[in-house]
């Protein structure tokens, strides 16, 4: 009763890849329909008129600073105080990523121009004085 057991071949261990361009496709389709992107939106301002106005050359490196006419002051889609402001826009500027550039300060045009002030006060606290003023085109 001697018998020998014949070994079959070698088993494969090795993953089909053939597949892989497929599903990576698919993958990359699927975040691209379900990603969206985000923008701030701040407060509701109703921004005064200006007959000459100039872009902002791109998004990075842009802070925005909303203020009602309420008074009441938002960065990044948070209500803030105006002592705050100067640390928060430092942090922005120390920022090593993405390091602060520009403020644009999106001010209702029916603000008190004391609280404008203030909020310069306190961006040269912070040592953030490339100010940009939002403005919407009137014409000519």
């Amino acid at each position: 009763m001697s018998e020998k057991f014949q070994r079959k071949g070698k088993v494969s261990t090795s993953i089909p890849t053939a597949s892989m361009p497929d599903i990576i496709f698919m993958l990359l389709l699927f975040f691209m329909v379900t990603t969206t992107m985000r923008e701030a939106t701040g407060l509701p301002v109703n921004l005064p008129a200006a007959k000459k106005i100039e872009k902002l050359p791109g998004r990075r490196g842009v802070a925005s600073i909303y203020v009602d006419k309420q008074g009441r002051i938002s960065i990044d889609d948070k209500l803030v105080q105006v002592k705050d402001i100067a640390s928060i826009m430092y942090n922005k500027r120390i920022d090593a990523l993405h390091p602060l550039k520009v403020v644009s300060l999106r001010i209702d045009k029916e603000v008190n121009m004391g609280l404008v002030t203030d909020i310069h006060e306190q961006l040269r606290k912070a040592d953030a004085l490339n100010v940009s003023y939002s403005a919407k085109y009137a014409g000519d």
